[in-house]
């Protein structure tokens, strides 16, 4: 590296230390709930430090017993993303052009700002009627990730965490996994190992949760493969999705570093199939 860009890239890495050390002590603030700073965003909410503890602890336990509950995970995504994982992700954005671009324009995932019409249009194999199949077999939509984000303090931080909440259907449709509890918590353990937020680690305890033959399936297929996939793949924050929706979903999938898991719906769907073959096998068999 020649001089001039060392010394660029020291200030960068002083500037982003700099940011996050007064960020820190922003969010350190000693006050109470009856003299809360004013918002930094609209519907931003400043948080002492024990209600910060206690709504991510509270919001972990509910999501544990009940991971469809997207309001505690979003909930708990917030709480337990600061003081440092919320700007190492955000770091990452701003080390990649594409990244930065996306940082700068802000575009926000809902069923109007991508006109799932249009997708509905466009070729077999592109990125948009992947996402858009994967939406309609699922029953889903893009308006259901759009909740604000409150309780992170910075707003540029607070963008981040939107951008990755709406941009996780996008990661269903690339790598299929449906919305069924294990499907979920297989895609939560590919995002950890990807961003490291606390959040989608801690959704990999509802595994537990799981019957019996889906825990088995989960730790000897979808962890070992979100573990790989998460670790070698690009950063899937710094993904322009309104941009790729024309591209080949196997050519992007390449580019990332992404491999496909097993198809998980017709694993289950044909599990489903043996087991009712076989009761009723051995229905006939009593009756005669």
């Amino acid at each position: 590296m020649s001089p001039p860009l060392a010394r660029r890239a020291a200030q960068q890495l002083l500037s982003t230390n700099y940011t996050q050390i007064a960020a820190l002590q922003a969010t350190s603030r000693t006050f109470t709930s009856l003299s809360r700073p004013p918002p930094n965003y609209p519907g931003h909410v400043p948080l002492t430090v024990p209600e910060r503890i206690f709504l991510g602890a509270s919001s972990a336990v509910v999501c544990f017993f009940n991971p469809r509950r997207a309001d505690m995970i979003a909930i708990c995504g917030e709480t337990t993303a600061v003081p440092y994982f919320i700007y190492r992700l955000r770091d990452a954005m701003l080390s990649d052009p594409t990244g930065r671009r996306i940082l700068k324009d802000r575009p926000r995932i809902t069923s109007t700002s991508l006109n799932l019409e249009r997708l509905r249009k466009l070729p077999e194999n592109t990125v948009g009627r992947e996402y858009i199949g994967w939406l309609d077999r699922e029953g889903v939509s893009p308006d259901t990730r759009t909740s604000v984000v409150r309780y992170i303090d910075d707003p540029e931080c607070a963008y981040v965490m939107q951008r990755y909440r709406e941009c996780h259907d996008f990661y269903h449709a690339l790598t299929g996994l449906p919305v069924v509890r294990e499907g979920e918590v297989a895609l939560k353990a590919f995002e950890f190992a990807n961003t490291l937020i606390p959040m989608t680690g801690l959704s990999m305890f509802a595994a537990l949760t799981l019957k019996r033959d889906e825990r088995r399936r989960i730790w000897e297929t979808y962890f070992p493969w979100a573990v790989r996939n998460g670790l070698q793949a690009k950063d899937v924050i710094n993904i322009y999705w309104e941009e790729e929706l024309e591209t080949d979903v196997n050519e992007l999938r390449r580019r990332i570093g992404i491999e496909k898991p097993p198809d998980l719906r017709k694993t289950r769907a044909e599990l489903r199939a043996k087991a009712k073959a076989e009761k009723a096998a051995r229905d006939a068999l009593k009756a005669t």
